[in-house]
């Protein structure tokens, strides 16, 4: 089942830009390969759900995959057939907004190679360019 939020302040919110590179969730923290956006994006929460069915059984229980994004906004669609000048649509799906250097996925307890497999494809269901990268040693 796709994620979404609980409760939310508003039930529609503007679409807006995505500005800047990412400042917060751009380095490795829970596992030890993860996958970097290098492009701006919104990622549906079903996209997000896929992505996560096809590691786990990619990695078939030798690691753990961490999702770093949560999907927090809301799409709102129109019904098809409707004249123009009726308002905003209703919230039809959730989606991640996600900055440019931003930790999507993490993998942790998997050995290098099942997690690049994962990791790749995991990368081919996402609509935005990502990168693979490692842990850094402290």
């Amino acid at each position: 089942m796709a994620h979404m939020p609980k409760r939310v302040k508003h039930r529609k919110v503007q679409r807006g830009r995505i500005k800047r590179n990412a400042t917060r969730g751009n380095k490795v923290s829970y596992g030890d390969y993860g996958l970097q956006a290098l492009e701006a994006g919104r990622i549906p929460a079903q996209t997000i759900e896929a992505a996560r069915i096809t590691g786990n059984r990619t990695l078939a229980g030798e690691g753990r995959i961490f999702i770093r994004m949560f999907p927090h906004m809301p799409i709102t669609r129109i019904p098809q057939e409707t004249r123009m000048g009726k308002g905003k649509g209703e919230p039809d799906k959730w989606c991640a907004v996600v900055q440019p250097g931003r930790v999507l996925f993490e993998i942790g307890g998997a050995s290098p190679a099942a997690a690049k497999k994962a990791m790749c494809r995991i990368a081919h269901k996402l609509p935005v360019k990502v990168r693979l990268i490692e842990r850094r040693p402290m």
